[in-house]
C-alpha cells in the first residue's frame, strides 16, 4: 500500500473517531477505588492536658466533694422546703424567701422595704451562699458575704463571722407597734416579730417590754456563730443539713450529752406552757394555740410578743440564749399572775 493511501485512512479513522466522541452517551458511574497509596510519614505526637490544667475538676472529680454536701442539703429546709414558690415572687419577701431573690438584694438591701419581687425564684441552693462557677476553682466555694449585718428591726448589728451571712435572713422583720390612746395593742394574725428572729435571740433583743438582754455567749466565745453550731465550722467538712450537732457543744460543754443542759430546756417548756395557758384564758390565743385578732392592754400584748419570739419563731429551745429566754418567760407569766 502506498504511502499517500495509507495517509487517506489514518485521517479517515480519525474523522470517524470525531463524529463518534460527538454522539457519545451520558457519562458512566464512578467506578471502584483503586488501592490506597503509601502512608506519608508521622508528625510529632500530640499531648492531653493533664488534670491539673482542668480547674473544673478541683470541684468536679470522682469525689463525693460536692454530691455528699449536695444530699445532705436536700434534706434540710433550705433544701427541701416550697415556700420559694409563693414568696419569692413577692415584693418585700424575695430577699430572704428565694435563693436568686437574695443574691440579687444582697447587692442592694435585703429589708423588706427594698426587697424587690423575683420573677424566678428558687430555694436557698449553693449559690445563695457561695460563689459557684466565678473562678472554677475550689475558691468559688467562698461565701457570697461575710459582712457585719445592720439589723432591720432592733437597729443593732450582728457581727458572727461566717455566720453574719445566716443574719441576714434569720432576723425579725418587726417590732411590736405603739400601743394606742387607750393603752391597747392592735393583735392581728400576722401579729409578732415575723420568721426566723434566731440573731436577735442571740443577741438578747427583740424582746417586748421592760426585759433587758445581752449577747449570749453563743456570740461572744463561738468563733462564727450559726455555722460553728450548725455546720461544725466552715471547713470543707460543714454539714449542709445544718442541724446542730451536740459535738459541736463539746469544747465548751465537755459533759453535754443533748442541749437540755442541767435541765435548763424542761425548765423553759415548763415556763412556756405556762405562758400558753395564760395566753389562751385571756383569749390572746385559741385552743390550738393560733392567735386570736384584737385589741389587748399591752402587757398582754406584750407577753403574746415574748411568747411568739421564743417558743414559736426562734425555734432553738432556749439554746441561742438561755438567760434572755428565761427573762422573757418570766416576765410574761408575771402579767398574769399580778
Amino acid at each position: 500500500m502506498s504511502i499517500k493511501k495509507g495517509l487517506f485512512i489514518v485521517i479517515g479513522l480519525l474523522a470517524a473517531a470525531f463524529v463518534l466522541a460527538a454522539c457519545a452517551g451520558p457519562v458512566g458511574s464512578v467506578g471502584p477505588a483503586g488501592p490506597a497509596g503509601p502512608v506519608g510519614p508521622t508528625g510529632p505526637a500530640g499531648t492531653n492536658p493533664s488534670s491539673a490544667d482542668l480547674t473544673c475538676t478541683q470541684c468536679h472529680n470522682n469525689t463525693t466533694l460536692i454530691s455528699s454536701k449536695a444530699e445532705a442539703w436536700a434534706t434540710s429546709l433550705h433544701g427541701s422546703g416550697t415556700a420559694f414558690l409563693a414568696e419569692g415572687t413577692e415584693i418585700g419577701c424575695a430577699g430572704c424567701h428565694s435563693g436568686s431573690g437574695f443574691l440579687a438584694d444582697l447587692a442592694g438591701s435585703l429589708t423588706p422595704d427594698k426587697s424587690v419581687a423575683d420573677p424566678h425564684p428558687t430555694q436557698q441552693d449553693c449559690r445563695t451562699c457561695h460563689k459557684i462557677h466565678t473562678t472554677y476553682t475550689t475558691t468559688d466555694f467562698a461565701l457570697t458575704s461575710t459582712a457585719a449585718v445592720a439589723m432591720y428591726a432592733t437597729s443593732t448589728t450582728y457581727d458572727g463571722g461566717a455566720g453574719n451571712l445566716c443574719a441576714n435572713c434569720h432576723q425579725a422583720r418587726r417590732v411590736i407597734p405603739t400601743p394606742a390612746a387607750d393603752g391597747t395593742i392592735a393583735v392581728t394574725i400576722r401579729f409578732g416579730p415575723h420568721h426566723g428572729p434566731q440573731s436577735d435571740m442571740i443577741l438578747g433583743v427583740g424582746g417586748a417590754g421592760a426585759v433587758t438582754g445581752t449577747p449570749s455567749p453563743h456570740y461572744s466565745t463561738v468563733k462564727d456563730t450559726c455555722v460553728t453550731c450548725h455546720m461544725g465550722g466552715a471547713g470543707p467538712d460543714a454539714s449542709h443539713t445544718f442541724a446542730p450537732n451536740v459535738a459541736s457543744c463539746l469544747s465548751c460543754h465537755p459533759d453535754a450529752t443533748d442541749f437540755n443542759m442541767k435541765g435548763a430546756q424542761t425548765d423553759l417548756d415548763a415556763k412556756i406552757t405556762t405562758l400558753k395557758a395564760d395566753l389562751t384564758t385571756a383569749g390572746l390565743l385559741d385552743k390550738n394555740g393560733v392567735i386570736v385578732a384584737g385589741n389587748f392592754p399591752e402587757a398582754q400584748a406584750n407577753a403574746l410578743w415574748n411568747y411568739l419570739l421564743v417558743a414559736v419563731e426562734d425555734k432553738s429551745n432556749g439554746v441561742h440564749n438561755m438567760p434572755y429566754a428565761d427573762a422573757l418567760m418570766d416576765a410574761s407569766i408575771a402579767v398574769f399572775t399580778k
